[in-house]
C-alpha cells in the first residue's frame, strides 16, 4: 500500500473561516453537530468521487486537492490532510488513479481509463457532489459579513475611545445607549 506524506500545513485560517460560516468546531469534517455526532462535509465515498473528478480536470498532489476543494466552496471548508491523503492512497489502490511524472517531490495523481469509467457510473452522486461545493460557496458568499464585523469593530473602538473618557457624563452614557437601541430598532425592521 502506498502512503502520501505530506508537509506542515497550518489549518487554523480554514478552522477560523469555517467557524465563521456555521460550522462551530471548524471545518465540518470535523466539528460536531447538535447532540454531539459528526459532522461530515461528505462521507468518504462522496470524498473519493470528488478528489477523482478533480484529478479527472487534471493531475493533481494533495495540497492542490485540498486548495481546489476550499477555493469551491468560497473558502468555507477545506478537507483535512488526514482525510485526503488515505483518500488518494485508496484510489490508486482501486486503479482509479495513477502516478504521473511531476517536476517537484510532490506525487501528482492523474485519473485512469478505470477511473474515467467509475466516474462515468457514478455521474449523478459526482452532480450531486460537486453541486454541494457550489451551494457552500454561495452560502459562504450570502453570510460573508465581513462589513459588518468591520462597522462592529468601528462601533467598538468609538464606545472605547469615547467612554474611556474622564468627562463622561451621566447624560452622554444615556445618550450613547440610545443611539445604540435606536441602530438595533433600524436592523430589526430591515
Amino acid at each position: 500500500m502506498r502512503h502520501f506524506h505530506f508537509g506542515h500545513h497550518n489549518h487554523d485560517h480554514a478552522d477560523r473561516h469555517a467557524m465563521r460560516h456555521g460550522f462551530p468546531g471548524g471545518r465540518p469534517e470535523g466539528g460536531r453537530g447538535r447532540g454531539g455526532e459528526r459532522r461530515r462535509m461528505f462521507d468518504s465515498g462522496e470524498l473519493r468521487l470528488v478528489l477523482l473528478k478533480l484529478i479527472e480536470e487534471q493531475p493533481r498532489h494533495g495540497y492542490d486537492l485540498i486548495r481546489e476543494i476550499e477555493n469551491r466552496t468560497g473558502g468555507a471548508y477545506a478537507p483535512s490532510p488526514g482525510v485526503v491523503y488515505p483518500t488518494m492512497t485508496l484510489l490508486l489502490d482501486m486503479g482509479l488513479a495513477e502516478e504521473v511524472a511531476s517536476e517537484g517531490p510532490r506525487k501528482l495523481l492523474g485519473i485512469t481509463e478505470a477511473g474515467h469509467a467509475h466516474l462515468a457510473e457514478r455521474a449523478d452522486e459526482v452532480a450531486t457532489a460537486m453541486e454541494r461545493l457550489a451551494a457552500l460557496a454561495k452560502l459562504s458568499a450570502r453570510t460573508d459579513a465581513a462589513p459588518v464585523r468591520r462597522a462592529m469593530q468601528n462601533l467598538k473602538a468609538a464606545l472605547q475611545d469615547r467612554l474611556s473618557q474622564e468627562s463622561v457624563t451621566r447624560e452622554v452614557q444615556l445618550e450613547v445607549a440610545r443611539l445604540i437601541d435606536e441602530a438595533a430598532g433600524k436592523i430589526e425592521r430591515l
